[in-house]
């Protein structure tokens, strides 16, 4: 194991900080400048709306705001028993002998397990977009895996 890869204390969650960023603040522009347009086209334009097209807007608000909370609830935990990612709205959990490998390919946008059955899941979790942060804790999952699976 590399130095300072140490496993950190258990339960430790890992989640994304530039898309959380990115999605408040983003986010939160975007809100006021929808809401300061619709102000700022007066009473006349807006009464022109026929309540369809209001309801069209409210859906494909609720639709992005569903699209961003997604992203923000992304995370991966790491417990006595195995790891949980969560990815959007979908979680799965492993016990710590199915993972073989935690990996952060260079330019990939995410961290990735591989799995004994063969398959491969993405840890949305861990941006690789964070840089530094997420190299950190692919070294540090790395560490979980290494000392909660049995030697063979």
């Amino acid at each position: 194991m590399p130095a300072g890869s140490r496993a950190p204390a258990l339960p430790h969650t890992w989640r994304p900080l530039g898309a959380r960023v990115a999605v408040y603040v983003f986010g939160g522009l975007l809100l006021v400048v929808l809401a300061v347009t619709w102000f700022a086209l007066g009473e006349e334009v807006r009464a022109t709306f026929s309540v369809l097209q209001r309801i069209t807007l409210v859906i494909l608000g609720l639709m992005l705001f569903a699209c961003y909370h997604a992203l923000i609830r992304s995370r991966v935990v790491a417990t006595d028993v195995g790891l949980t990612v969560v990815n959007g709205y979908r979680t799965r959990r492993y016990e710590w002998s199915q993972i073989l490998a935690v990996q952060l390919g260079r330019g990939a946008p995410w961290g990735t397990l591989d799995l004994s059955d063969g398959e491969t899941v993405s840890m949305i979790g861990v941006q690789g977009s964070d840089g530094d942060r997420a190299r950190r804790a692919v070294r540090e999952i790395r560490a979980c895996v290494d000392e909660h699976t049995p030697a063979a």
